[in-house]
């Protein structure tokens, strides 16, 4: 095991039912259960059997492709040959679903996430943003949102994203980034209307409930973590800034965050958010948010980059190379690093070999890039043993 990689169980399969992120790091035991297909996976009895395969997976990977294995590429497109060559081609560890990559019906999504599976046995990391509400990419979803969410009982959060998870799940999709874990009570607030919660605690209470209901059936992400409620702006355009101190921010707008590590979701995405008094660099580049995530709240999973675009839209210009952006937040303490805007078809390939590069120069340190390929590894494999973000559910009932 390579030094400083923890990897922490992403998925099994109980009686049926699906658990993701189990808060003490152990799988239950489990008997192989059939997959959608009706062939038999066998489940790993415990986390450190899952480490262990990842770790040796990643060992024998060459650099270049242990850096691919780190990028969540888009290309937009729901052209299913399209979608398999990209995949093939780039030897990439995942793929962020927007919308143009979503047909008019789940039928059509179920062909599209079967596409970019290439390999069951080591399914991509398939994402896709689906809050409900305003950031919906499945238009099928009815589900309560955050705007009403925020005013409801914690428990009407469970409900609504168990069922959010449930038409992910339907899908072929192994990940939502659906849990808004910012906070705040200012209704002019870029954030306001994706929140959960217009408190800390209110807030709380309802991203434990969030990756509680989507525990049986998706992977949950929190975002966008440090938390845009203290920092004003939108970090599409911007570099949304705030003084705030890290003795205020864990009093307040870290409280959501720690709630839903505590609920055991499995991955974390780090905002373009800068909180100049415990670093000036976004939190996404910034070593020091990283060791606060890993080393104070106890985050063991996947730490993912919110669009690396959005550093170039900010128009500042230490963030115009994506190549480089991608690199620093590597180095930085990210696992997975997200590309959308300002995408075409070969970023993904430039990105991966501006990793590999960064490698051999010694700016990116060989024991980093495993750690995070590891992870990204663990997850992978978790999906695969699950028996779920593999082959998509073929024979279910349309959603009308």
């Amino acid at each position: 095991m390579r030094a400083g990689v923890r990897v922490t169980a992403v998925g099994v399969m109980v009686a049926g039912t699906l658990a993701f992120g189990l808060p003490n790091g152990s799988w239950a035991d489990a008997a192989p259960s059939p997959n959608v297909t009706g062939s038999v996976r066998i489940v790993p009895a415990t986390a450190s059997d899952l480490e262990q395969s990842a770790v040796r997976r990643v060992e024998a990977m060459s650099t270049r492709e242990a850096a691919a294995s780190v990028v969540m590429g888009h290309i937009p497109t729901t052209e299913p040959a399209a979608l398999e060559s990209y995949m093939e081609s780039t030897g990439i560890g995942g793929f962020i679903l927007m919308g143009a990559n979503i047909p008019a019906d789940e039928r059509g999504l179920r062909a599209v996430t079967a596409a970019l599976t290439t390999d069951p046995d080591l399914p991509p990391v398939i994402a896709v943003d689906q809050e409900g509400g305003d950031v919906s990419r499945l238009t099928w979803d009815a589900f309560p949102s955050a705007i009403e969410l925020k005013s409801a009982p914690p428990a009407e959060a469970q409900d609504a994203f168990a069922g959010r998870a449930g038409l992910v799940q339907r899908a072929g999709i192994g990940v939502n980034f659906g849990i808004v874990a910012d906070e705040t009570a200012d209704p002019s607030s870029f954030i306001y209307r994706r929140a959960l919660g217009t408190s800390p605690t209110g807030a709380a209470e309802r991203v434990a409930a969030a990756v509680a209901g989507e525990h049986t059936a998706a992977l949950s992400t929190l975002k966008h973590f440090p938390g845009h409620g203290a920092a004003p702006g939108d970090s599409h355009a911007s570099i949304p800034s705030t003084a705030m101190t890290k003795e205020q921010w864990s009093a307040a707008d870290g409280i959501p965050f720690q709630s839903g590590i505590d609920a055991g979701a499995p991955l974390l995405m780090f905002g373009h958010l800068a909180y100049t008094a415990v670093d000036a660099k976004p939190a996404s580049l910034s070593p020091e948010w990283h060791r606060i995530a890993r080393q104070e709240m106890g985050f063991e999973g996947v730490a993912v980059t919110d669009d690396l675009g959005m550093l170039e839209a900010s128009g500042v210009p230490a963030y115009a190379d994506p190549v480089a952006n991608a690199v620093e937040a590597i180095v930085a303490g990210n696992d997975l690093v997200l590309a959308v805007m300002y995408t075409t078809a070969d970023s993904a390939p430039r990105i991966v070999d501006g990793i590999a590069a960064a490698v051999e120069s010694g700016v990116l340190p060989e024991e980093r890039l495993r750690e995070a390929a590891t992870r990204v590894m663990a997850l992978r494999l978790g999906q695969a043993a699950a028996g779920r973000g593999l082959v998509p559910c073929g024979d279910c009932v349309p959603v009308e």
